[in-house]
């Protein structure tokens, strides 16, 4: 499988790669800064210089023509204002949506808890739920098979492999090595397709919290 990830340098998309490599998948990661292009190579990734909130549709739809499945795990971060959320974790993830929506390749995109319901106010935090929300509701709008994984709050903390996972929001944390298998798990299950999944520490092992998600 070749999986286009938008975001690679992130934190998420970093440990992601990484499974996808040991698997013996290929990895074509679209980031923004060029300098980031060493530490792709270096996890096996195929780096291509692309930035979501520049390029077109058609620009970006060549770079990863070749894809798949498609990984929107890009953000404007933490440090960014309320505009860059907007251009970046909901315009970039349309983008890359209608930019790989010719070959209806999978699309798995990383959300947020409480993208379900965001607050109206003015606050960053608020403005970037919107922006998740109203990329979320484009992807459920289109006609691929498409997963909406939505984690708690996310930490740096070695990943447990143990996890809960439900259909319906709770909140809580979760480090993003289990997020990174998470991803790996629904691109290589079709029965991921269509669904939003809540994501964050729990007890059981990835495969078996799946399992009980997809029966519920």
């Amino acid at each position: 499988m070749v999986v286009a990830i938008a975001g690679a340098h992130g934190k998420i998309a970093m440990r992601l790669s990484t499974r996808l490599a040991a698997r013996g998948d290929s990895v074509i990661g679209l980031i923004r800064n060029p300098d980031h292009g060493a530490d792709l190579q270096a996890a096996g990734v195929e780096p291509v210089v692309c930035d979501l909130e520049q390029a077109t549709v058609e620009e970006i739809a060549a770079q990863a023509a070749r894809a798949d499945a498609a990984v929107f795990a890009a953000g404007a971060g933490p440090g960014s204002g309320a505009q860059r959320k907007l251009t970046m974790d909901r315009d970039g993830a349309i983008k890359l949506l209608e930019a790989t929506a010719e070959r209806a390749v999978p699309y798995v995109i990383v959300s947020s808890v409480g993208a379900e319901n965001p607050p109206d106010d003015d606050d960053v935090f608020s403005v970037y739920l919107r922006a998740k929300a109203e990329a979320d509701a484009a992807v459920q709008a289109s006609e691929r098979n498409w997963t909406i994984v939505r984690p708690g709050r996310l930490t740096d903390d070695p990943g447990t492999g143990r996890i809960r996972i439900d259909a319906s929001p709770f909140r809580g944390e979760v480090p993003r090595e289990d997020v990174a298998a998470v991803l790996d798990a629904v691109l290589h299950d079709q029965r991921a397709a269509r669904r939003i999944l809540y994501v964050n520490r729990g007890e059981q092992p990835v495969e078996q919290a799946l399992e009980k998600a997809f029966q519920s």
